[in-house]
């Protein structure tokens, strides 16, 4: 009898501790820039007590990382931005359902993975950005308008093979088809004033520098360089209010298949859900907020209100390569 209060007592000490180191603690393998994130992890220290430890680098080798850790991993969560990532996670098998009520009912279903793998945190729309001395703003209409004949030698494009067009592109053919879409594709190329960008921000430089009259960018590149050059010599413009919509992804999160405090990681990921985290996150990188109860910073609102394309974001993977084999046989770089 003596024994079996003993093993109880050591099952006991043994189950108290995995709870007591749970709650102290939770690991994040991050694609996002530190300084974006920590305000948000701080926040939710100084809450709770549960200390945050993040590892940062891109997102490929983080999801190889954690595929190589199998059992062993440390991480807790995976974060990282587009949709097209969070997918390409999921099927490799190295997330689990977060099965939360409190993600599904503040975050759209839209923004989160139909197999439950991942959620959205906070949003940027891929829309157009024009120059405000060349441009009139009835010039603008679609993202396909882009490939028009009057645009011809005005076009500024970042480079295929970033994610964020590789979504957006397969966003169109989701809404259009294969050869609809190359057709479009191949008239942005056609349209093009110089080679394409490395990055947003020095397409959005150039549009201003007056190299092009127009581009595709996510919003929060021109909210960054808007605050450092209030008299930037360009606007963003929401194209296909008529119709689908501005193209949206998002920066999201899922749960680590070997996770190994997944109670104190999920916890987290709900409060990371919530309007105090949500205000935190989307105005820490100048992006609008995942939890429609949430409203955008001043900065971001001023932007004006926008009709968002409803296509789910997961189909961003879905239609990756895709979309990929498909920008490079229209010669898109």
């Amino acid at each position: 009898m003596q024994a079996s209060k003993g093993l109880l007592a050591a099952l006991a000490l043994t189950t108290l501790s995995g709870v007591v180191q749970a709650a102290d603690e939770v690991v994040v393998y991050s694609s996002r820039i530190d300084e974006l994130i920590k305000p948000v992890f701080d926040a939710y220290t100084a809450k709770t007590g549960v200390d945050i430890k993040f590892i940062t680098d891109k997102e490929a080798p983080l999801m190889a990382r954690i595929k190589a850790e199998g059992e062993n991993t440390p991480a807790d969560l995976f974060l990282t931005v587009d949709g097209g990532n969070l997918w390409q996670a999921e099927q490799m098998g190295i997330l689990q359902p977060l099965n939360s009520q409190v993600v599904k009912d503040n975050i759209p279903a839209q923004y989160r993975s139909s197999a439950d793998a991942w959620t959205g945190l906070s949003l940027r729309a891929r829309t157009i950005v024009y120059s405000t001395e060349r441009v009139q703003q009835d010039e603008l209409s679609t993202y396909e308008a882009l490939a028009d004949e009057n645009w011809e030698g005005r076009l500024c494009l970042r480079t295929s093979k970033k994610v964020y067009n590789q979504s957006l592109t397969a966003t169109l053919i989701e809404t259009h088809g294969a050869e609809k879409t190359e057709e479009i594709i191949k008239g942005w190329v056609d349209n093009l004033a110089t080679d394409v960008f490395a990055d947003d921000t020095a397409l959005i430089q150039a549009v201003d520098a007056g190299l092009c009259d127009a581009g595709i960018v996510n919003t929060y590149y021109f909210g960054r360089l808007h605050a450092q050059n209030p008299d930037l010599k360009a606007k963003l413009f929401w194209p296909n209010q008529e119709g689908r919509g501005v193209h949206v992804n998002l920066s999201g999160i899922g749960l680590t298949r070997h996770a190994p405090h997944p109670e104190a990681a999920r916890k987290l990921v709900e409060w990371m859900t919530t309007p105090e985290a949500q205000s935190i996150f989307a105005d820490v990188n100048m992006e609008f907020p995942a939890n429609p109860d949430v409203k955008p910073s001043p900065e971001v609102a001023a932007w004006g209100e926008f009709k968002a394309d409803t296509i789910p974001v997961e189909v961003a993977g879905k239609r990756q390569a895709e979309a990929i084999r498909l920008m490079d046989r229209a010669g898109w770089n």
